[in-house]
């Protein structure tokens, strides 16, 4: 719940986290890039401590089913983390990868789909991750293909070059 004081400072109930007070004050509010998140800037009425939070719209996002037929709700985080494992110590900034994970998100949502496929997922984040950085791509596709040795590997290293040739003769 959000009150407005007369010189203009909307306070809420959010609980710090570093004293647990619930009280604080928003000092700075953004929308990102694409609009869908606001990030506001907080500080604490009790330890005067600065602290950031994120508001998304909550949507109905599909079912994933996984490859031995269980069920679970999409998790964003499971995406991001996946991705910013493969992009660990790369020249990616964590801007693109927001922007990546964003874009994936919006792509399932837009789907229409009540349940989406794990593996329709995988190849999505592959794709974009192909697109953000090959090394990163590779990275994930070696742990979510599960290469068994290193052929398969040098397989799809040969398939990102083929790739890469070709658009390199386009231009």
């Amino acid at each position: 719940m959000y009150f407005l004081l007369s010189c203009g400072i909307f306070f809420n109930k959010m609980k710090c986290p570093l004293c647990g007070h619930l009280e604080d004050k928003v000092i700075d509010s953004r929308l990102s890039y694409v609009g869908d998140v606001t990030r506001r800037r907080r500080e604490c009425l009790n330890c005067s401590k600065r602290f950031t939070t994120y508001e998304r719209i909550e949507e109905s996002m599909p079912l994933v089913v996984k490859k031995d037929g269980r069920r679970e709700t999409f998790d964003r985080l499971k995406i991001l983390n996946g991705i910013l494992k493969a992009c660990e110590k790369r020249p990616v900034s964590i801007g693109e990868i927001e922007m990546a994970v964003d874009e994936l998100e919006r792509q399932f949502i837009d789907s229409g789909e009540k349940e989406i496929q794990s593996t329709f997922i995988g190849e999505a984040v592959m794709d974009r991750l192909q697109k953000l950085d090959e090394v990163a791509y590779v990275r994930f596709a070696s742990v979510y293909r599960e290469f068994r040795d290193i052929n398969e590997f040098m397989n799809e290293l040969k398939d990102i070059l083929k790739v890469k040739k070709l658009r390199h003769k386009k231009r």
